[in-house]
């Protein structure tokens, strides 16, 4: 079974929390990324998502000069390097997350991101059912 240590993406970008919501933005922009952890001396402090833009500033009337830490996620669930991916599909799964710090010494040591744990076809189909699970979750019914 791969770890995670394997499927990882190491050279992550990161913002520090002096900086404010627009930097991270144009970070997700420029890198074609959905969430940037926030670190402090490589410490993870949160995720900055492009979801909580949304919800925590946009829509709170917050603005762009914000900084990250009035709108990250603050208790975020991580894996270490050696966890073994079908286990953080699972972790994936019932916390309903896409992304997922890998945190070794309390350092980060880099993210993954569901697609990145669809490495064979038996983890694939492991990785759609978390998927599937975290979007039917979502859905919001009327």
């Amino acid at each position: 079974m791969k770890t995670m240590k394997e499927v990882m993406t190491t050279n992550v970008e990161t913002c520090t929390p002096d900086d404010n919501v627009e930097h991270a933005a144009k970070l997700m922009k420029e890198h074609h990324i959905g969430a940037v952890p926030v670190i402090q001396e490589n410490n993870l402090m949160g995720m900055i998502t492009d979801r909580d833009i949304v919800v925590r500033c946009i829509a709170e009337d917050k603005t762009e000069s914000s900084p990250v830490t009035e709108v990250m996620t603050t208790d975020i669930v991580t894996a270490e390097p050696d966890m073994d991916i079908e286990k953080a599909a699972k972790l994936m799964a019932s916390r309903q997350i896409r992304r997922l710090p890998v945190v070794e010494n309390q350092q980060l040591a880099g993210i993954a991101a569901l697609k990145d744990l669809a490495v064979d076809e038996q983890t694939d189909a492991k990785a759609s059912f978390a998927l599937n699970e975290i979007s039917e979750e979502r859905q919001v019914h009327h």
